[in-house]
């Protein structure tokens, strides 16, 4: 890729390809889901959308192709997820749910494993879910600690050819599924040694549905989100859920390292998803800057604050969807820097949009507080991108603050310039 960025042609195609299916699908997300009353209810709503994703292909054009997909890297699912996040929230989660979902099986699976785990979601059919069952009720940011802390509570032990687990996980994208009994595959972080190490003491087992459901998993509820409200994100417990002892995703005790790695490439996707949602807000924001008078004799866009303002959120969207395009690439080339690069993308990106987001209601003033105008909600969803996929104050910072402790660290080395 030029260093300008510049799209090349397959990636100018698949993000035209991704707009137009966006505009003419996603967009109906709302009106099918706003008047339905429970989080349960307003996500099964969402299903038939999300075939139509499946049907078109974008599930098996984010897969890479190694693994018999058609996707070349993160960059691809970031071009993906602009167009989708800024016409729907809900939909895409789903679909970058599952991806993320099916992570640790791309990372670490045998080819056993990848060629058994990954082929129902190659196919342009059904609705296959996949889920990383990682955070758990009372937090996960020190799932890793040493006694005294707790850790990571659930558990997995060994009874034959089987593992058993039992915990309680929330907050997972779709874990429990369509009908309550889990998706086609959940991937669970869990302790398989409760004496070791936290670095051999974690594991990440897959655990595939069957046809009836998983057995022992309980959906306890589904939370009713500030924003995303079609999505699902599920308390649920294992209640001695049984999987095959060769499910475990690399090896035994080796899911401290599997569950940054799996995390590394979602930051710099979550700073696409602040672009997302702060274009989708400007667009409105300069149109009706452009066409409401208030009361004057111009359109407001003629005042100077309001054309300042305008100004100052473009310029916070093109500097976020550049740093986070630079993380996705840094993340496909294997570049020195590139985590840190993904992490700057996340924190920047998702804190940016809550704040452009809310400089640009100012500009529309009290009518962007009613659900009439789209920046309420845009700014509801965007309150979520600085709270998941590791918080940035609980999780994103602290691993920023590490790297600049490391010994070794060079802070030209993300820029390219060591």
């Amino acid at each position: 890729m030029p260093i300008d960025f510049t799209l090349t042609a397959e990636q100018r195609e698949l993000q035209m390809s991704a707009r137009s299916f966006a505009r003419t699908v996603l967009s109906g997300v709302a009106d099918a889901t706003r008047h339905l009353a429970t989080p349960a209810e307003r996500f099964a709503a969402t299903r038939p959308f999300y075939e139509q994703v499946v049907k078109a292909g974008f599930l098996r054009r984010m897969i890479p192709a190694p693994l018999g997909g058609e996707g070349t890297g993160v960059f691809d699912m970031a071009v993906v997820a602009e167009e989708f996040q800024a016409v729907d929230v809900n939909v895409s989660l789903t679909l970058f749910g599952s991806l993320l979902g099916l992570m640790p099986v791309m990372l670490a699976g045998s080819p056993a494993q990848q060629r058994t785990f990954i082929a129902p979601f190659l196919e342009r059919a059904g609705t296959p879910l996949a889920a990383f069952a990682f955070s758990e009720p009372g937090g996960s940011a020190n799932f890793a600690s040493p006694m005294p802390g707790t850790g990571l509570r659930t558990a997995a032990r060994l009874d034959g050819e089987e593992w058993v687990i039992t915990g309680a996980k929330q907050w997972v994208s779709s874990a429990t599924g369509w009908d309550g009994n889990g998706a086609d595959l959940i991937c669970v972080v869990c302790r398989t040694d409760p004496t070791a190490a936290p670095d051999s003491a974690i594991s990440v087992i897959a655990v595939p549905r069957s046809a009836g459901g998983i057995k022992g998993i309980v959906l306890e509820r589904a939370a009713d989100l500030m924003g995303h409200r079609a999505h699902l994100t599920p308390r649920f417990r294992l209640e001695q859920v049984r999987t095959a002892r060769d499910n475990v995703l690399g090896r035994v005790g080796g899911g401290l390292e599997l569950v940054e790695m799996s995390f590394a490439g979602t930051a710099a996707l979550v700073g696409v998803f602040g672009v997302a949602l702060m274009r989708a807000a400007f667009d409105y924001a300069l149109n009706f800057a452009r066409t409401e008078h208030r009361g004057g004799a111009t359109p407001i866009i003629e005042h100077q604050a309001v054309g300042y303002a305008l100004a100052d959120a473009k310029m916070a969207i093109e500097a976020a969807r550049y740093l986070s395009w630079k993380a996705c690439h840094a993340m496909d080339s294997n570049a020195p820097g590139a985590f840190e690069l993904a992490l700057h993308a996340k924190v920047f990106g998702s804190e940016t949009a809550v704040k452009v987001i809310t400089d640009l209601m100012r500009v529309v003033g009290i009518e962007s507080y009613d659900h009439q105008c789209p920046l309420a909600g845009l700014l509801q969803d965007a309150m979520a991108y600085p709270l998941f996929d590791g918080g940035n104050m609980g999780v994103r910072r602290r691993q920023l603050h590490a790297l600049l402790k490391s010994p070794g660290y060079d802070p030209l080395t993300a820029s390219g310039a060591a």
